[in-house]
């Protein structure tokens, strides 16, 4: 399973996490103790955005990550991939 792809998956997951609880960038990166732009590159799973990071807002949105087996990529993902 390609790793970039397992980031985009949490940053979107996170992302939609976020806006179910109804927060702005602006609110969960304070909870987090982070800047929106770091949340915006956590929300798009930046391969440069450290664990800490993913951490943190996961703290912030009362979340923790689990380990389970990868789902084949979607056509779109792959679609993504090779952009």
């Amino acid at each position: 399973m390609d790793y970039a792809l397992l980031t985009t998956r949490l940053g979107t997951q996170l992302r939609e996490k976020r806006l179910n609880r109804g927060l702005t960038q602006a609110q969960l990166a304070h909870l987090a103790g982070l800047t929106r732009h770091k949340v915006m590159a956590v929300e798009k799973g930046a391969l440069s955005i450290g664990m800490i990071a993913y951490a943190r807002v996961l703290g912030a949105l009362d979340c923790e990550l689990t380990v389970v087996p990868a789902a084949m990529p979607t056509l779109e993902e792959l679609g993504d991939i090779f952009k």
